[in-house]
This record gives C-alpha cells, sequence and structure tokens, in this order.
C-alpha cells in the first residue's frame, strides 16, 4: 500500500470519527474540507496536524519539510551558517576538493583540532568550531568510495548524512549546509548520490524539527541540476 494510500485511509477515518459518532450518516451536514498537501511523494511517517475552521470545517497541515531544503550553486567555505559538512577522508587532516577548501578557509586551528579526534570511521561524523570559517562549526563525514554498488556503498552514504543531522541537533544546530558527499574522487554517481541526499534528508526532517534549514550547495552545476530535478520532481 503506497503513503499516499494510507494517507486517504487515515483522512476519510479522521473524518468519520469526528462527524459520526453521534449521527446518523443521513443526517450529517456537509463538512468542508481544506487540504493542503505539498508533496504527495513526501507526506510524513506522522498523522498531521488536524484544526478546526471557524466555519466548522477541518483543516489538515502536513509537516512541509521540503520548504527547509534550499539547492545553492556556490561555495560552501563562504557560507554564514550554524554548521557546513566536510566531505572529509579517515584521517581528518585534510585532502583535495572540498576537503582541502575547508582546511584552506578555516586556518591551522582546523587542522589542530582534528588531530585530536583520532580519524573517522567511513559514515561516521565528527564535529569541531568552524575556526576562520564564517560557520560556526564543520561536522566532518567519511563518504564511501564507489566500487561497483555491491559494497553497502548507499547505506554508507545515507549514514553520513544521518550522522551529521544527528551531530547537528546534539549541538543546537539550526541551519546546515552539506557539499555533494563521495561524488568527487569517491566517483559516487551523482543522480544516485543525489536521490539518496534528498531523500534521506527529507525523511529526516519530517521527524525532527529542531533543524530550519538544510541547504545543498557545490559549485559543480551538474550537481546542483541533479538536486533541483530531484525536489522539483517531488513537490
Amino acid at each position: 500500500m503506497s503513503s499516499v494510500t494510507t494517507y486517504a485511509i487515515f483522512l476519510l477515518n479522521t473524518i468519520k470519527s469526528i462527524i459520526l459518532p453521534s449521527s446518523n450518516i443521513s443526517k450529517v451536514r456537509t463538512f468542508s474540507i481544506n487540504l493542503l498537501i505539498i508533496s504527495s511523494n513526501f507526506v510524513t511517517s506522522r498523522p498531521p496536524f488536524i484544526k478546526k475552521t471557524a466555519t466548522g470545517g477541518l483543516f489538515f497541515i502536513y509537516n512541509i519539510s521540503m520548504k527547509k531544503i534550499e539547492i545553492l550553486f556556490g561555495d560552501i567555505t563562504k557560507l554564514s551558517v550554524d554548521a557546513i559538512v566536510n566531505a572529509a577522508n579517515k584521517t581528518l587532516l585534510g585532502g583535495g576538493g572540498v576537503d582541502g577548501a575547508i582546511h584552506k578557509a578555516a586556518g591551522k586551528g582546523l587542522l589542530e583540532e582534528c588531530k585530536t579526534l583520532n580519524g573517522c570511521e567511513v559514515g561516521h561524523s565528527k564535529i569541531t568550531k568552524g575556526h576562520n570559517l564564517p560557520a560556526k562549526f564543520v561536522i566532518h563525514t567519511v563518504g564511501p568510495v564507489y566500487s561497483n554498488g555491491n559494497k553497502n556503498e548507499d547505506e554508507l552514504l545515507k549514514s553520513c548524512y544521518l550522522t551529521a543531522l544527528n551531530l547537528a541537533i546534539q549541538n543546537n544546530i539550526k541551519i546546515i549546509a552539506f557539499p555533494a558527499i563521495s561524488c568527487g574522487i569517491y566517483r559516487f554517481p551523482i543522480d544516485k548520490a543525489a536521490k539518496i541526499a534528498v531523500e534521506t534528508v527529507n525523511e529526516f526532517l519530517t521527524q525532527n524539527n529542531q533543524i530550519e534549514k538544510v541547504i545543498f550547495v557545490d559549485i559543480n552545476k551538474k550537481v546542483i541540476d541533479e538536486y533541483k530535478k530531484l525536489i522539483n520532481s517531488k513537490l
């Protein structure tokens, strides 16, 4: 049974439970129902908030997590947000791509702090201060190197986003920006990685309201176009 079908049944049962307990169906007056569904593909796993209108109708409001996702073409090191995510390697001591750019912009203080973290395993995340960056924190996550898709790469990439988001909540981070994890020299297919990123983040946001905004940011137009295509298909 699809999520949309499940929610249709939920709505019908809710209406029935409200307007039928003390009345025969032939005596029930028509209730006006205003139903706001922003995304039929991304309904939340929890029931919607139900509010009676002044006219006696019902207004169903879903947690619209897609409104919390923003796509940005640009340099992640320039963002003045609570936290940016670094696509790091297991040493956490810097490297190429976005990892090198973040370390360069943050200054030597970031490297010195990273040395105290004793590295990080694939699919996990660790947090440091932002040092010279506009962002207050850097969450370092280690993405999987894509081989043939049969080495748990999808789940490991999903874990990168989830562990980073959980660290964000633990540190009272409200706005967090992600690069395209594993899409550079780690060779993860962009379309596949973007789908995992968007779906994982969206699902997380439907279940956690502490984070106000997630930004997907990259300097690769192909990556940005893939994010936009995914988001537009869900609205």
